[in-house]
Parts: structure tokens; C-alpha cells; sequence
């Protein structure tokens, strides 16, 4: 998340997915690979005015001179079904386009901009746990009309010098810029395993890269109906004390099946006992229904 004019200017937002299988020796391959690049004009209502696509989807350009924000999810999935149907990695970095535009929001207060009320992004109170009536949050909206920065703490690597393939090469920051890393992995340990992280970072103009956001979840799933046996989530940063509430939530999907998950947490996981970050993470783990066909297949296991 790039802000090249400046933290008033155009956010410009540049995503890479991509499908790892790793052997039981160690040895890695790479499945497929997406990407795209776009541009949003950030204040004041969030509108999407640039989108290039890898691998190039003509369809894509219906999301063009929309908002990224609510409405956005539905326009994609009527513009790119098969994606939608397929669970394709392009689908995966669209679907959250539109909060990783919010999240770059957390550059301005960062740098000192308070915009005017006629450029201001308005959030609704109760959206979710950190914007709880007469929580840190809302009562500073309330009195100064500006919401309030938090600074976390530093961001250690999450490359590993043993595992070149383990992330993507990733270039420096620059100042004010903001990066989203989110990990998916499922494997099978005499049972069907997923762990996945997100984890939101800010560079600082002296140098410091710190956490905005990370939450991991653990889920065991059933193989045969492809349901969730267990699932919790671990919010290991977050901005405010609100925020922290919100991982119980993830509880509600013991039981629930893995396909049409996306949909299930837009229309169940609403309001202040939610976090909006945390839904992110967990819509993800619908994808597992694409990875387990993937390990199903290499080591001889299927749905019965």
C-alpha cells in the first residue's frame, strides 16, 4: 500500500499470491501465481481508479469507477464468477482490495494529516469491536472528529534464511508506505491442519517498520463433510483494547462447513463483537477447499 504523491495523493496498491506445495523432503514447487495493480483515490470516498490484472482479466475493468469499499465484493462477483467459482488467487488478492484500502488509512494519522470534514472516511459506530460506542476509538471520533494512531511495536523479518521460498522477495518500504502479509498453509499430520497469519505493517519516516495488525487462526477440519472440528484465533497485535474482544468470534465457525465461508462471515460476523481484520482472515480459509483437493491428491486421500 504506496502513497508516491504523497500521503494526500492516490493510494496505489500492488499484490503477488501465490500456491506453494513443499515435499515431505523439504523440497518446494511453485502451483500458480497472481497479481495485480491499482490505483485508488482514497479521500474522500474510496474510488478505484486504476486496475491492471496478472493473469490479464478483461472483465476487471467493470471495477474500475467503483468504490472500494461496501459493494465492491458483490461487483467482483459478478464480473469474474469463474474466479469466484475456482477460488483462483487473483479472486483471493480482489476480495480484499477493498480492506487493504481502509487499512492504508492508518498512514495518514501516522504522518500527521487530519483531513477536512469534506474528505474524511466515515465509519459507522459499532462496525466492529474496535469501533464500540464509548470505546478509545468512537469517543475520539466523537470529540475531535479524527481517528486516533496507535503505534505498535517493531516488525520482526518473516523471511527465513532456511527457507528461500518460504515468503516473496519482498523490496524495502518506503516511508508512510504499509504492507499486508497473509499466509495460508494446510497440511495433513494423520489429520487435515490449517494455520493462517495476517499481519499489517507501517513504515515509519525514521526507518521503523511496526505491526498495525496480526492475528493467526488454527483450525482442524473434518475431511469427510469439510468442516471445521476446531478453529481459534490468536490476536497477537491490534491497535486498541476493544480490538482484543473480537477473537472469541472465530468460535462461531466450529462446526460450519468451508464452502461458501466468504458469504457466511459477510452476513453472520457483524457488529462489535467482530473485527473486521479477523473476518479477513477467517472468510480466507475457504480457500482450503482448493488446497486440500491439491494435498488430497498427493497423498491419496480424498472426501468419502
Amino acid at each position: 500500500m504506496l502513497r508516491p504523491e504523497g500521503l494526500l495523493g492516490d493510494v496505489v496498491l500492488v499484490g503477488r499470491a501465490r500456491d506453494l506445495s513443499t515435499s515431505e523432503e523439504g523440497g518446494a514447487s511453485v502451483l500458480g501465481k497472481a497479481g495485480y495493480l491499482a490505483r485508488v483515490a482514497f479521500a474522500p470516498d474510496r474510488t478505484v481508479v486504476g486496475l491492471r490484472t496478472l493473469p490479464f482479466e478483461l472483465g476487471a475493468a467493470a471495477l474500475v469507477g467503483i468504490r472500494a469499499s461496501a459493494g465492491f465484493r458483490r461487483q467482483l462477483d459478478r464480473v469474474l464468477p469463474e474466479h469466484r467459482e475456482s477460488r483462483s488467487l487473483l479472486y483471493l488478492l480482489l476480495d480484499d482490495l477493498p480492506v487493504v484500502t481502509l487499512v492504508s488509512g492508518y498512514a495518514l494519522g501516522a504522518g500527521g494529516v487530519r483531513l477536512p470534514a469534506g474528505r474524511r472516511v466515515a465509519f459507522p459506530a459499532d462496525l466492529c469491536a474496535g469501533w464500540r460506542t464509548g470505546g478509545t476509538m468512537m469517543t475520539e471520533v466523537e470529540s475531535s472528529g479524527q481517528v486516533p494512531s496507535a503505534t505498535g511495536p517493531l516488525a520482526a523479518s518473516l523471511q527465513r534464511g532456511d527457507d528461500p521460498l518460504a515468503w516473496h522477495e519482498f523490496g524495502p518500504l518506503p516511508a508512510h508506505g504499509m504492507r499486508r502479509h497473509r499466509r495460508l498453509d494446510l497440511v495433513y499430520e494423520g489429520r487435515f491442519v490449517a494455520d493462517t497469519l495476517l499481519r499489517d505493517t507501517h513504515m515509519a519516516e525514521n526507518g521503523s517498520e511496526t505491526i498495525v495488525h496480526e492475528y493467526t487462526v488454527h483450525a482442524e477440519i473434518d475431511a469427510t463433510a469439510l468442516r471445521f472440528e476446531e478453529i481459534a484465533a490468536t490476536a497477537h497485535v491490534l491497535p486498541f483494547i476493544e480490538c482484543e474482544d473480537a477473537a472469541a468470534s472465530a468460535r462461531r465457525l466450529v462446526g460450519r462447513a468451508i464452502t461458501d465461508l466468504r458469504a457466511h462471515v459477510r452476513d453472520e460476523f457483524t457488529g462489535a463483537s467482530t473485527c473486521t481484520h479477523l473476518n479477513d482472515t477467517l472468510r480466507s480459509l475457504e480457500d482450503v477447499a482448493t488446497l486440500f483437493t491439491q494435498l488430497s491428491a498427493r497423498i491419496g486421500r480424498g472426501v468419502a
